[in-house]
């Protein structure tokens, strides 16, 4: 995947020293220098409204599975699955997390491959 991703800040150094912690599988590493090295860092206000990012509300299909899901997308602090409130930093928080509505992402997940389409992005 060539996309280029748009992380606010604060999520890239997240992401960043989370690859640094060695809290990924080494394809996964790969993957995330790439899209960290090639990503536009914007601030917060500057976001895209369609832009999957921490606080936002994400529609998202999961093609492996066929379902369909919406999440709130938080920080590591305040994930809470019962409540669908997934960690930026979660298999699918890190695959889909500077992508945009309409795009499909293939992943390496530690828990298998995920292929993820982005249906919508709310504030």
């Amino acid at each position: 995947m060539s996309q280029h991703i748009i992380l606010t800040t604060g999520t890239y150094d997240l992401i960043k020293d989370h690859v640094r912690r060695k809290k990924v599988t080494a394809q996964e590493e790969e993957l995330l220098l790439d899209q960290l090295k090639h990503a536009t860092q914007v601030l917060r206000k500057n976001l895209p409204e369609d832009v999957v990012s921490i606080d936002r509300k994400v529609t998202y299909k999961d093609h492996i599975n066929n379902e369909e899901k919406t999440i709130l997308l938080v920080g590591p602090e305040k994930a809470k699955v019962s409540k669908n409130k997934i960690s930026v930093l979660s298999d699918e928080g890190i695959a889909m997390v500077g992508y945009k509505e309409g795009d499909i992402i293939e992943w390496p997940a530690k828990k298998g491959n995920l292929k993820l389409e982005i249906l919508k992005v709310e504030e």
